[in-house]
């Protein structure tokens, strides 16, 4: 029997995560370095299975497969193709850097205070966040993956609800601070509340498209029924078929977010540790528009196309009105929230425009977008807790007393409005190309999303890092050690993908071209005039 690699891979941070939990009281220390440890290790399985993988093979590998409720034909059953390798990569990437960066958002707000290991529970639940996250790529079972897609629910409510975000600047309305504590109390548990609600809400009509898939194919496994489907052997009547991707779907966007099902994101980003704040947007979102390739497009390849149109004007609806509410932000941690709502509309665009560089450059962005968040986010967090607030009128002239923070935030900024040199710019370019050469119209609409990101990002640095230095700025200190650990690999990953992406599209292309084949499309022939 060989090592099942996938397994320990998601297992290991599970297992960490209740270790973590485990861990007495008066050590916290203790359970914020063993949580890191994990991280790590997971990360260097993450990296023995990328190792491992071969492009050029089979569409799963590392494939597991075991017997579990035999009675209604559910397998634990794991594989990974190229997509799923390059986003468990990035989730092992990424959790080592949010857990360094909240290295201290857990920890008591005085000196004795009687919390209940608030820091063990913090990094445990990150832990079983990650965890769950990777086995929702590796499943191939459509059961399997929807317990592990709902459960991922539970630790992200309490880590929003109940480690939110201390900076109590934004409440000006309060009085005294007492009064502005209850206040961020009450925002918190609404934005914790409305996450799970929604995400809740998209999960149950899902479950309803699960168990009618189940009466109409008779099993989950994602490639058994996709080969019968492929063979002539399951013929789904069309409005079945119709009305089974719908909901699937639809708990999708809810968790991509996708316009009108986003307006979860921007509450639970602001009142989320900045950390907890890139695992949102920059993981756990990752599912939903991973989900559209693996399930949507391959178990329901012909109401894919039916749905095209509209999900495509939904997508830039998404794009524009993200880049437009991002533009009037006067909360940091807002802006960047808006922002990413825009970005997945790109990505969903990308996915759906049906050709093969469309859906390359939506399978790096979602890669690329991951590490451009973190680095914005993480900065903006590290700049917050430093001043106390997260409005935008609070800040000015932090370049002249901490330039190194104002350096990275300014390239963080960059990568986001897809600067060329910088990983995101090749794919949102691949995106606009792919989405052109099918839908021009739909194309050329998506382009002044990106005007308006150089908008909002270059509005953003200037009213916080140029002008005269505020005096609640002066003594800002720059970044330090342990910060600057977290931002500068980062940094340089974001460089490195920006000059030389081969490495991650040799890994996509193939799995991208296989999910082409799944929809029967192939990509449009440019017109070009004989020559006279």
């Amino acid at each position: 029997m060989s090592f099942p690699l996938l397994t320990v891979t998601a297992a290991l941070p599970a297992v960490g995560a209740i270790a973590t939990a485990a861990v007495p009281a008066a050590k916290r220390t203790a359970a914020k370095w063993l949580a890191l440890l994990v991280s790590l290790a997971t990360l260097a399985l993450a990296i023995a299975v990328l190792v491992r993988f071969d492009p050029d093979g089979d569409r799963y590998q590392l494939t597991e497969s075991h017997s579990w409720i035999a009675e209604f034909g559910v397998r634990y059953e794991l594989g990974v193709d190229g997509i799923a390798v390059a986003l468990i990569a990035l989730t092992a990437l990424l959790i080592p850097f949010i857990i360094l960066a909240g290295w201290h958002d857990a920890d008591p707000l005085e000196s004795g205070s009687k919390q209940w290991r608030p820091t063990q529970g913090y990094f445990a639940l990150i832990l079983a966040v990650e965890a769950m996250v990777i086995i929702s790529f590796e499943a191939t079972d459509v059961f399997l993956f929807y317990i592990f897609f709902e459960a991922m629910l539970i630790p992200m409510y309490f880590l929003i609800g109940g480690f939110g975000d201390r900076a109590h600047g934004s409440y000006r309305s309060a009085a005294t601070a007492a009064e502005g504590e209850k206040t961020a109390a009450t925002q918190r548990s609404y934005a914790a509340v409305k996450f799970l609600l929604y995400n809740l809400a998209g999960g149950l009509i899902m479950l309803a498209a699960v168990i009618g898939l189940y009466v109409v194919a008779g099993n989950f496994s994602l490639t058994e029924i996709a080969q019968a489907r492929a063979s002539g052997e399951l013929d789904m009547a069309t409005s079945t078929e119709r009305w089974l991707f719908l909901g699937f779907f639809f708990a999708f966007a809810v968790k991509a977010p996708l316009w009108p099902l986003h307006t979860w994101l921007p509450n639970a980003m602001q009142e989320s540790t900045a950390p907890v704040a890139v695992l949102i947007t920059a993981v756990v979102d990752k599912v939903g528009t991973f989900a559209m390739l693996r399930f949507c497009l391959q178990l329901f390849p012909e109401a894919s196309k039916w749905a095209t149109p509209v999900i495509l004007v939904l997508a830039v609806v998404s794009i524009i009105y993200g880049a437009l509410l991002a533009v009037g932000q006067r909360d940091i941690k807002r802006l960047i929230a808006y922002a990413s709502i825009s970005h997945f509309g790109f990505i969903i665009m990308g996915i759906f425009a049906m050709t093969s560089q469309g859906q390359s450059g939506a399978t790096l962005y979602m890669v690329n977008h991951g590490i451009s968040t973190a680095v914005l986010m993480l900065i903006a967090g590290f700049l917050i807790s430093r001043r106390g607030s997260r409005l935008i009128a609070d800040y000015g002239g932090v370049q002249k007393v901490a330039p190194v923070l104002a350096g990275t935030f300014l390239i963080g900024g960059l990568a986001t409005l897809s600067l060329p040199g910088l990983a995101p710019f090749i794919s949102e370019f691949l995106v606009l190309v792919g989405t052109f050469t099918r839908y021009p119209v739909i194309g050329i609409i998506a382009t002044f999303g990106i005007v308006l990101a150089a908008l909002y990002t270059l509005v953003l640095y200037q009213r916080t890092m140029t002008g005269p230095v505020k005096p609640e700025v002066s003594a800002m200190p720059d970044l330090r050690v342990r910060e600057l650990v977290v931002v500068a690999p980062l940094v340089a990953l974001l460089i490195f993908l920006g000059v030389f992406p081969k490495p991650l599209t040799d890994i996509v292309n193939p799995a991208v071209e296989q999910t082409m084949s799944d929809v029967h499309k192939k990509d449009p022939q440019p017109e070009v005039e004989a020559a006279k």
